[in-house]
């Protein structure tokens, strides 16, 4: 029989939730002071504040905790993110945070060094990776295009295995309270792959009405990305989409908390219920 080693969430200890507001930083945040624990909320915006790019603001944001729920922005792809993420985890081992979990990229080769600066640190550590959320649809940049009742997108009929944040946030909580999942590198994915015309035609279902998908090329999009003063870069982020590194499914989920992950059905049903997609 299987014992299950927790944290006890009576201690004066607190777990850093850095991004603490984000998609996953806020499910993973809640979900912990549900279960009686002290968070705190590492962002610009709290006191104390914590900044990637302002090293002197870690070592307070560290003062106090036992664990922490690294994300990194903008993203661990982008250059320095691995020196950033191995001198922050060398610092929190050494305040006395040795429990860290990583959210990671599926597929991302460059966040693979980031990866290897956490668990040389000498952490406890734990790596999670994934890729396409649900939650873009209805918390992200691909909100306004179903508002719209189209997203047009350079992804031709690649498709993709997109999963839910709150699973991603179940298997978070799990490995900075539970020492089963230390040293493991947990890969999630929804359990079927899905094209954006699947995409378009579960919203619709979900909303009542017309979604759809169009296919635009690279330099069309990147050419949308200018008029509304984005990045550019943003539309690099379908190559991952576009050459099927991650057209298969993972189980990670079911690996780390023995139960399925949420199909994009059940998600988008859910969504549409709290009216974040209704319109005039």
């Amino acid at each position: 029989m299987t014992t299950e080693t927790t944290t006890d969430p009576t201690t004066d200890t607190a777990t850093l939730v850095i991004g603490g507001t984000g998609k996953t930083g806020r499910r993973v945040a809640e979900k912990l002071i549900a279960q009686g624990r002290d968070v705190r909320i590492g962002s610009r915006h709290t006191i104390p504040a914590f900044d990637w790019h302002e090293p002197a603001t870690w070592a307070p944001a560290l003062e106090g905790v036992d664990r922490v729920y690294i994300t990194y922005y903008p993203d661990l792809a982008f250059p320095g993110a691995a020196d950033q993420i191995g001198a922050f985890a060398e610092l929190a081992v050494a305040s006395g945070a040795r429990r860290l979990v990583l959210l990671s990229g599926r597929g991302e080769e460059a966040a693979a060094a980031a990866e290897a600066r956490l668990q040389a640190s000498g952490a406890d550590w734990t790596v999670v990776r994934a890729s396409w959320f649900n939650q873009n649809f209805d918390e992200s940049f691909f909100l306004e295009p179903v508002l719209a009742g189209e997203i047009a997108l350079p992804t031709a009929d690649a498709v993709e295995a997109f999963v839910d944040a709150d699973d991603i946030a179940d298997v978070v909580v799990a490995a900075l309270t539970d020492d089963r999942h230390i040293g493991k590198i947990y890969e999630l994915s929804g359990p079927r792959l899905l094209s954006f015309d699947d995409v378009a035609a579960e919203l619709s279902k979900a909303t009542g009405r017309k979604i759809a998908y169009v296919s635009v090329t690279n330099e069309q999009y990147r050419a949308v990305l200018r008029e509304n003063g984005l990045p550019e870069e943003f539309a690099d982020l379908f190559t991952m989409i576009l050459d099927g590194r991650n057209a298969h499914l993972v189980h990670g989920v079911e690996q780390a908390l023995g139960r399925p992950p949420k199909d994009f059905a059940d998600y988008a049903r859910e969504a549409a219920a709290t009216g974040v997609w209704d319109v005039a």
